[in-house]
């Protein structure tokens, strides 16, 4: 069933909501939209969850708005569906971008009503490099980024969908051809300035909202992703999140979700039911 929410920031975002039992929300990554979630949506419901999946500002079925594309409006969005839904002790699942996300809810709103955190390929703490952090992503890369995207997004996303899925190692053994169109096909309908706009937040600095996190932490990624590097991301999350357990999935891409969906959901239905 999907519904449309209003946000406190007079935005109707997309929210698909399926299954019975305890809730779990999921939060997509760029350029895509919840419908990345479906290996997981078609799996937990069988263990007795609730699966919610927000589409972000400017993805998917949600209202594309000029601005306001950023994590403050980002994580109030998420207060807004699960005081609408009425939800309580939630475990929220973060996908790359959806991962910062989520560290802004910690750090803005705090852990009420949230039971457990999941990372997923995410980019906490901070992509960044900087003098104090080395192993961070230097700043040119997001600045090609944003041009490749102002001068041709689509054969941008052609290209970005390549180390996506690592197709070169990954093409008929993890990933089909149609399942890369079908996330092509995904980003299309995204905002165009949307696209464009989210690409500096992938750099924020979440050192201090992850400091906020007092529940239950899971931080999964995949040891080959070529978009957001494991030692620059998930260990140094996993370390700064106390009790914080890390899961590394071997020969994993960025989008672990769908190429490793039997270890991602394995991982998940272990840790939520501890």
């Amino acid at each position: 069933m999907s519904n449309k929410i209003r946000t406190t920031n007079g935005v109707n975002i997309n929210v698909e909501d399926i299954g019975a039992g305890k809730p779990i929300v999921f939060i997509h990554g760029w350029p895509v939209n919840h419908k990345m979630f479906e290996y997981q949506f078609t799996e937990l419901p069988k263990h007795g969850y609730r699966c919610i999946g927000i589409d972000l500002w400017g993805f998917g079925d949600s209202d594309k708005p000029w601005d306001g594309y950023n994590y403050n409006s980002m994580a109030d969005d998420v207060k807004a569906v699960l005081d609408t839904l009425n939800l309580q002790n939630v475990a929220l699942v973060g996908f790359s971008m959806g991962g910062g996300e989520i560290a802004r809810y910690f750090g803005k709103h705090g852990s009420k009503g949230i039971k457990k955190a999941v990372f997923i390929g995410a980019v906490p703490p901070f992509l960044l490099k900087t003098q104090d952090n080395p192993e961070g992503v230097g700043q040119d890369v997001f600045d090609g980024i944003q041009k490749a995207i102002s001068t041709d997004r689509y054969a941008f996303f052609t290209e970005f969908f390549k180390n996506f899925f690592n197709t070169d190692t990954l093409m008929g053994k993890k990933v089909s051809e149609e399942t890369v169109q079908a996330c092509w096909n995904l980003a299309a309908t995204s905002s165009a300035k949307a696209s464009y706009d989210c690409v500096p937040t992938w750099h924020e600095d979440f050192r201090k909202d992850l400091s906020r996190i007092d529940v239950p932490t899971l931080v999964i990624h995949g040891d080959a992703d070529r978009i957001v590097p494991l030692s620059a991301s998930a260990e140094k999350t996993a370390k700064l999140v106390k009790g914080a357990k890390l899961v590394v999935i071997s020969g994993g891409p960025h989008c672990i979700t769908w190429t490793h969906a039997d270890e991602v959901n394995s991982a998940l239905v272990n840790f939520l039911k501890s």
